[in-house]
């Protein structure tokens, strides 16, 4: 299912041949453009010529790491990034997810499941995007939050956001005074039912915390109200 009319294109990071000819013929049966590289260094090349819609990542690459990539990644903005990863340890995925990662799929993986997810955080991300006439800036405290740039700048510092962080301040800046469930959260930012897995929301507030905090760390923005959920503090 085709998003937009404009041109959706998806980096795909994987130096297995025959994985990566899989997830490009996903993406193209999804109606997007992949374009394949095969190493960490090579994927950076294309990091630098173009914008990108999204990047499907594996761990495991010669030349430049996985780990040293998505570093590399948050910095050009806000882009969706799914890891791809034969580790199948918890405690791998929440660091990637620490890092930086929206979403982290083990190998081997259902064929469906990869398409739905890709939809699922390209719709995401897209909604972001302001319709004609809808208010693009929004403020809170020193916070300002550019739907149109999506850029996010606390005073004079430019904030570098994951794509999960993004779409969790702008939902949070939307209405600055409701309290907001995990459920409200996760449904809203990951457009999926909520089944209760709390880890992953933590682990992207926790981030966008301690990104706020660096920032500015006298002043806390997004509080926890226990058994209830999250809001931006007064």
């Amino acid at each position: 299912m085709v998003l937009t009319d404009k041109k959706i294109h998806i980096l795909v990071v994987e130096d297995d041949n025959d994985i990566n000819q899989l997830l490009c013929n996903i993406i193209r049966r999804n109606g997007y453009l992949p374009q394949p590289a095969y190493s960490g260094t090579e994927a950076v090349l294309y990091l630098d010529k173009q914008e990108w819609d999204m990047v499907l990542l594996d761990m495991m690459l010669p030349g430049l790491g996985g780990e040293e990539l998505l570093d590399r990644i948050q910095m050009t903005g806000p882009i969706p990034v799914i890891v791809i990863s034969a580790k199948e340890e918890s405690r791998t995925k929440v660091a990637m997810l620490r890092r930086g990662a929206d979403d982290y799929i083990t190998k081997p993986f259902d064929i469906d499941e990869v398409s739905a997810r890709i939809d699922s955080h390209l719709r995401r991300y897209r909604r972001g995007t302001p319709a004609e006439g809808k208010e693009q800036l929004l403020q809170f405290k020193s916070i300002r939050l550019d739907q149109e740039a999506k850029s996010v700048s606390l005073g004079d510092t430019v904030l570098t956001l994951t794509a999960r962080e993004y779409e969790i301040l702008a939902l949070l800046m939307s209405s600055p005074k409701k309290v907001f469930t995990k459920a409200n959260v996760y449904e809203s930012v990951w457009g999926e039912e909520f089944f209760g897995d709390d880890n992953t929301i933590n682990v992207h507030i926790s981030n966008l915390r301690s990104k706020l905090a660096k920032a500015s760390p006298d002043e806390e923005f997004i509080e926890t109200l226990w058994g209830m959920g999250y809001r931006l503090k007064p």
